[in-house]
């Protein structure tokens, strides 16, 4: 009887250990993506994402552009987008599984690019600087957070234009990419120029996506959305 009750324990732990195993694998890679309700009437941001992305840099963007308007009115469709559906780990440990692959994407009034602790990763991956090099054809707009300015200079989109990026990185910048103008990250925090907004990354990126959403909104809408993060509680006493 002891024994029965052994097999039964070790048969039920090894068909979890397996069930386990499976569900592990089916997050990692999966064919299809995941079904997000877009409205057609409204712009879509898209949020690159790929393996070490810096978390705030994906975050900022998501918090400002998702928020309603005063009236509860939604505004923007606000999806997340990589190389293949699977599931991704931020710098920070955070996993994400994106909305969408860079082959399904709808059009974007928005393509936002972060960065990682590894920009040279990004830089050297074929199919997101082929897939930046298309999107900034037709995209109004193209925002860079940190690092993710190596990866718009590996594109090609931004010569002979304004670009930031992290701070102390901007020689490292300028010697990859010379006809970028680079910005003083020292003292430039978010720069603009034409449809392309770059910043120093991290939480700054949320100080350029409200600069970009009231670009594309109101002042009014910017200040709601400031209000609804507590932004003005970061600055008291």
């Amino acid at each position: 009887m002891k024994k029965l009750i052994l097999y039964c324990l070790l048969f039920s732990m090894s068909y979890s250990c397996t069930k386990n195993t499976a569900d592990s694998n089916n997050l990692n890679t999966m064919k299809q993506p995941i079904s997000k309700v877009l409205d057609s009437n409204l712009p879509t941001i898209g949020i690159l994402v790929f393996e070490g992305v810096i978390m705030n840099e994906v975050i900022a963007p998501m918090d400002v552009f998702s928020k309603t308007t005063a009236n509860g009115e939604k505004l923007f469709n606000v999806i997340t987008i990589a190389k293949t559906i699977q599931t991704y780990n931020s710098a920070q440990g955070l996993k994400i599984i994106p909305d969408i692959s860079i082959d399904q994407v709808p059009k974007l009034e928005v393509l936002v690019v972060p960065s990682s602790y590894h920009p040279n990763q990004q830089t050297e991956d074929k199919a997101l600087v082929q897939f930046i090099q298309k999107q900034h054809q037709s995209v109004n707009y193209m925002a860079s957070h940190c690092a993710g300015a190596f990866l718009i200079g590996a594109a090609g989109v931004a010569d002979h234009k304004n670009i930031v990026t992290y701070v102390s990185g901007g020689e490292s910048l300028k010697a990859n990419y010379p006809t970028l103008k680079v910005a003083n990250d020292r003292t430039i925090s978010v720069m603009t120029d034409g449809k392309l907004i770059s910043s120093n990354g991290n939480l700054v990126s949320y100080l350029a996506s409200l600069d970009l959403l009231e670009k594309m909104t109101s002042p009014q809408q910017r200040a709601h959305v400031e209000e609804a993060l507590l932004i003005d509680r970061l600055c008291q006493n």
